[in-house]
């Protein structure tokens, strides 16, 4: 049993047993970290009728580097490492999708299609843009990096540059094809036991409950090749197999490439050195859709790239931000 499992059941462990009163799954902070409704203290934003989980760094009149997390579901602890470009003079703009990481929890119609996802992401930059001459550069990792793409393919004159890390794909067929290979749970594999162990007693439909059980499993279904535990507050279920079905139910929503011709700005797009899921075949094969890229392998991560691949990748980073700035 490798640090992650080790560290999930230890969590399950203690909070069945360290409180002197009997817990209940269903009681808010127990399972997961409270939401943004459910403590006012969490840095929040109001976009689009959702409150979300939005944190700041750095000089707002500056250059925004906006960092936008993977999943659906996960949350931005994963490239809280981005808060070093303050050194570079970046503004960096830090924020949860709904549903995800700390921000609101909603029903599966909220997520009823990728264009509440880039609207969402609008409503940030506008929220914390200046004026139209302040500059702007994404840095998505996974499904972030899609997003980022979906995005710019919308508004190509909107974005001053692009850093991507590890996109599943810019069409269904390329992201379906990656989560093939970085999603194999084994059935009799250790890890899947303890999942299915904890399952017997962790039981329920609220988003609490729901949520720490993605965790569990996202515990035992990792082939991504990354180092160490992943790095998340919190994972949003109801957000991540919405959008899942989303997906599978409409995949011409999940084809992002009819504008990205025309963004001739380069991107800057990373692909892990011990991602068996990815590789350079990969990233050649979806980075093709963008007419000026610079294809970097970031060595000795995984997937989690900005997480613990950052030593490699902030000077690669900063290089391409002197470029295109």
């Amino acid at each position: 049993m490798n640090l992650r499992h080790l560290s999930l059941l230890a969590m399950a462990f203690f909070m069945l047993n360290s409180c002197e009163k009997e817990l209940s799954f269903k009681d808010h902070g127990v399972l997961v970290p409270l939401t943004v409704l459910e403590d006012p203290s969490i840095p929040s934003i109001h976009i689009n009728g959702v409150l979300l989980h939005s944190e700041t760094y750095g000089n707002p009149n500056h250059p925004i580097l906006l960092a936008i997390h993977g999943g659906p579901g996960a949350d931005y602890r994963s490239l809280l490492n981005f808060k070093d470009l303050v050194n570079d003079s970046m503004y960096v703009v830090f924020y949860d999708q709904r549903g995800s990481g700390l921000s609101q929890r909603l029903g599966k119609e909220g997520y009823g299609n990728v264009q509440v996802y880039i609207d969402e992401l609008e409503g940030v930059i506008n929220h914390y843009r200046k004026d139209r001459n302040q500059a702007i550069v994404l840095a998505g990792h996974s499904w972030g990096a899609m997003l980022a793409a979906a995005y710019v393919n919308q508004k190509p004159a909107d974005i001053t540059g692009i850093i991507l890390a590890e996109p599943g794909g810019f069409t269904w067929a390329q992201t379906e094809t990656y989560i093939s290979k970085s999603r194999k749970l084994e059935l009799f594999a250790e890890a899947t036991n303890d999942f299915v162990y904890q399952d017997q007693f962790i039981t329920g439909s609220d988003h609490n409950t729901l949520d720490y059980k993605m965790i569990l499993s996202i515990a035992g279904d990792n082939a991504t090749g990354d180092i160490g535990p992943p790095p998340y507050w919190r994972y949003g279920a109801i957000c991540s197999s919405a959008s899942i079905d989303l997906a599978i139910n409409n995949p011409e929503q999940m084809d992002f490439t009819a504008n990205l011709s025309k963004y001739n700005t380069k991107v800057l797009f990373a692909y892990s050195e011990l991602n068996p899921a990815y590789g350079v075949e990969h990233a050649t094969l979806v980075s093709a859709a963008l007419p000026n890229v610079e294809l970097v392998e970031i060595l000795a991560c995984g997937h989690e790239i900005p997480h613990f691949g950052w030593n490699n990748f902030y000077p690669i980073i900063q290089k391409y931000l002197n470029e295109i700035l």
